[in-house]
Formats: C-alpha cells, sequence, structure tokens
C-alpha cells in the first residue's frame, strides 16, 4: 500500500512537470486522423466514436481508439486495446508496447472522453503527441486545447459542439 502511494506520486510529479512546460505548437491542417482516449468505465459504447469520425470526414483507418478500465481483466474488450493502471510504471513509464504506440502517434485530433479524475487517464492525455487535443474533463485546463463543457452521456451534444469549433479553428474541410 505504502509503494502504491510512492507510484502514485511519481506519476504526478511527471504529470505536472509535463503540463508545466511550455508547449506552443502552431499547426495549420485539417483533421485527417483522430485518437481517441476514453474511460470503459464510463462509456460502454465505443461505436459512438466510429460515428464521429464519420461526421467529421475523417477516414475509418484514420481512427485509433483506446480504452481505460480500473478492473485488472486484459481481454475486457476485443475489439481494441484497452488498458489498466498496471500498463503504468513508477515516473509515468508506459509498460504496455501498442499504449506507446499509441501516445507516439501524431494525430492532428485527441479527444479524451471522460469525466473522472483517474491519474492514469491524465498523464496519458499529457504524453500524447498529437497535435490539437480536445476533451470534456474539466478539473485540469492544461491538458486539452479545446475544453467541452458536456456529460458523458450527452455525446450528441459533445459531436456537435466539437464540430462547430473545429469548424471556427479552420481544423475541418469544407463540406
Amino acid at each position: 500500500m505504502i509503494l502504491k502511494g510512492f507510484k502514485e506520486k511519481s506519476i504526478k510529479k511527471k504529470l505536472n512537470a509535463l503540463l508545466d512546460s511550455p508547449k506552443v505548437v502552431v499547426e495549420d491542417g485539417f483533421v485527417k486522423s483522430i485518437g481517441v482516449l476514453f474511460n470503459a468505465d464510463e462509456v460502454g459504447d465505443f461505436e459512438m466514436f466510429k460515428s464521429l469520425s464519420d461526421y467529421l470526414n475523417v477516414r475509418p483507418n484514420k481512427l485509433k481508439i483506446i480504452a481505460f478500465t480500473e478492473n485488472k481483466k486484459e481481454n475486457l474488450f476485443s475489439w481494441n486495446v484497452c488498458f489498466n493502471p498496471k500498463d503504468i510504471g513508477w515516473h509515468g513509464k508506459i509498460n504496455n508496447t501498442e499504449l506507446e504506440t499509441f501516445l507516439n502517434a501524431d494525430f492532428d485530433l485527441l479527444i479524451s472522453f471522460y469525466t473522472s479524475d483517474i491519474l492514469e487517464l491524465k498523464l496519458l492525455t499529457a504524453l500524447s503527441k498529437a497535435k490539437y487535443k480536445a476533451g470534456i474533463f474539466q478539473n485540469d485546463k492544461r491538458l486539452n486545447d479545446l475544453i467541452i463543457s458536456t456529460e458523458v452521456k450527452q455525446f450528441s451534444a459533445f459531436k456537435s459542439e466539437l464540430k462547430k469549433y473545429l469548424k471556427v479553428f479552420n481544423k475541418l474541410r469544407n463540406e
């Protein structure tokens, strides 16, 4: 139990270091690839993210979805990558190669779809190399470039607001 507390403290330290370091990247260009990070304990249907990629005119092969669960079951979702706290080690080191690949992918847009204040989810959002980050988590404003204030169950509202703001920021092609 004591070691778990030390591990959590080391991950928090890494997260704060990532979020406090200045990151000013101005990328012109349209959204062509999307990464989705969501909490499987909050959202049961991942198909809604596939409909979001269609809605934003992003090809299905340019959509990558990963889920987080606090359950220890590895094969909770057979459709895509599902990780748990054991996949993150001391000082925020990633112990899962698929997760590492996701974080190093150069997505045009990362959607962080969770409201729970879970350290591992926040760390993964911060570690992502995505050019633009959008989400619904509001407790730490440093995580996302765009925060859409909706509940997890209000996905259609999130979807329409995301599209509206991506058009305002000139991130979507004209249809």
